[in-house]
């Protein structure tokens, strides 16, 4: 048997990260991952001959600068470009565009002129709010019914609030507990105005924007920057399996031992504590376990019931998962026209959002709760070979569709095996709606299901951000309060993937977080 100091389950982006700050301060680290190659859902292949492209998680801001900067990801070879345009939006008599510079005034002052000066007032509640959550995101939730150090973390974290206007302490409130249509209809007049700001608020969240909750979810998508903009959207060239291919070099150049195609089965216990790792029946020595899979994969498959306590089993038991996302990838014979566009192309590097206005997104899913999926999807079309030539063949596309709102649990006895390809249509014929030509000019597609993204990326129902962002599920709640701070209910045992604070999205939060835990642990032991 082989051992390590630390064992990391799962090579996602998280897991990479975490491995690489453990081995950086001299823990002999090993990531055993079940895939043939590390990275989890951010993950780059050809789908179609001459066609590559990321497969599940598809576009970058999220992802911390302190984690860029301490991995020097840039040295090992990540390159990451900004949007020309950040969004477009068409509606029935036109289209809005979303972007840096003064572009999303001046398109909400075309469309509705007292809507842009509220457009002020909403950006400057947000960049207050922001700021506050940027604060917590590397830090450590205090846990529930923990130490000293628990306590003085709340305190630290109180007195923050406490420096807060009270009216920014009314508008976090309001993001916590509202819902998306709430605030939104507070700003804003203009259906499509609404709807570019309300389409985060729906973003792997199987809801209504009219459901409490949302808020936060819109909140979570906006704290981000990519190549140094704060806000910004951007594309990391060679897809983003490019982030975590740097990622990895960087964890192979801190001497951290990566083991793909390691499906890990078993974790074993002695004396309370875990002291091996039971992959493709054999087994890897550790005192240290960290986990990047689901919290239900860690706790109801690779542990054995008899080590934890019956409360904490119900609540993992009953920890809400379910995104309602379908992903696509779509090789095309050339760029898509649509209804209403603007003269300049530079909107093709955008996120173009078919989701019109709120009302068309609370439709989609009331249909997708009653039928399995949506009448009229929710779609965010990506084409980053816009932006990044290697990703398909000269003068040809790759796009990346990922479509909301699409039930898990389809009625009537239905299995997504069976529909997939048919739902798959239906998505193409909503974009053609909006881009006539556009079914005609695809050649060849790649389809991830709610269920083919379970199997294949280990997201349960389909989660993409590893269990619901809703309030019973963020901070020290994440994903069971009493162990919101990485550390498992049995010492030596962490978590340090999404379904840990701050949730999902690719960020490198938990991972960075969770070796932060980890080594105090070390060292105070």
């Amino acid at each position: 048997m082989t051992h390590y100091d630390a064992i990391i389950i799962g090579g996602g982006h998280n897991g990479l990260t975490c491995a690489y700050y453990l081995a950086k301060k001299g823990l002999k680290t090993c990531i055993l991952e079940a895939h043939h190659e590390v990275g989890g859902a951010a993950f780059t292949e050809e789908f179609h001959p001459g066609f590559r492209n990321s497969v599940a998680a598809y576009t970058v801001s999220l992802l911390q600068p302190k984690v860029i900067q301490d991995m020097a990801l840039a040295d090992h070879g990540l390159e990451v470009v900004l949007r020309k345009i950040d969004n477009y939006i068409p509606f029935k008599e036109g289209y809005m565009l979303a972007g840096r510079n003064g572009l999303t005034r001046r398109e909400i002052e075309r469309l509705s002129p007292g809507d842009a000066e509220n457009y002020d007032r909403y950006e400057a509640m947000l960049e207050h709010v922001v700021a506050l959550l940027q604060e917590f995101i590397l830090a450590v939730p205090p846990n529930a019914g923990g130490g000293l150090s628990d306590v003085l973390a709340l305190l630290k974290m109180g007195n923050q609030m406490r420096k807060l206007t009270l009216a920014t302490q009314r508008d976090l409130l309001d993001f916590f507990t509202k819902s998306a249509t709430e605030i939104l209809d507070y700003y804003f007049d203009h259906p499509t105005v609404k709807a570019l700001f309300g389409f985060d608020a729906i973003v792997g969240h199987f809801a209504s924007p009219n459901e409490p909750g949302t808020a936060y979810v819109l909140l979570h998508h906006v704290f981000g920057e990519a190549a140094g903009v704060p806000g910004a959207w951007g594309h990391a060239v060679g897809g983003m399996g490019a982030i975590t291919q740097a990622m990895r070099r960087a964890c192979e150049a801190a001497g951290v031992a990566i083991l793909t195609e390691h499906s890990v089965e078993k974790i074993n216990f002695k004396n309370g504590r875990p002291v091996s790792v039971q992959a493709n029946g054999k087994e890897f020595g550790a005192g240290i376990v960290a986990s990047s899979v689901h919290p239900k994969t860690l706790f109801e498959r690779l542990i054995d019931s008899e080590h934890l306590d019956t409360d904490f089993k119900r609540r993992i038991d009953t920890y809400a998962s379910h995104s309602g996302t379908f992903r696509m990838n779509v090789a095309l014979d050339r760029l898509p026209k649509f209804k209403h566009q603007p003269d300049n192309d530079d909107f093709l590097t955008s996120g173009i959002i078919i989701g019109p206005d709120l009302e068309y997104m609370d439709q989609a899913w009331v249909s997708a709760k009653a039928k399995g999926w949506s009448d009229h999807p929710i779609v965010e079309m990506l084409i980053p070979s816009t932006l990044d030539n290697s990703l398909a063949p000269k003068g040809q596309h790759v796009a990346s569709l990922f479509c909301q709102q699409f039930n898990y649990d389809l009625p009537n006895g239905q299995n997504w095996d069976d529909v997939r390809e048919q739902v798959a249509d239906h998505i193409i014929k909503t974009v053609d709606r909006f881009a006539p030509g556009f079914k005609k000019s695809v050649i060849g597609r790649q389809i991830n299901s709610p269920l083919d993204l379970e199997r294949r990326f280990g997201l349960i129902r389909g989660d993409i951000f590893h269990g619901r962002m809703s309030l019973d599920q963020l901070f020290s709640a994440r994903p069971v309060l009493g162990h919101g701070s990485y550390r498992g209910p049995i010492k030596g045992l962490y978590m340090c993937g999404s379904g840990t604070h701050p949730g999902g999205g690719v960020t490198g939060a938990p991972g960075h977080n969770a070796a932060s835990v980890i080594l105090k642990d070390k060292a105070w032991r």
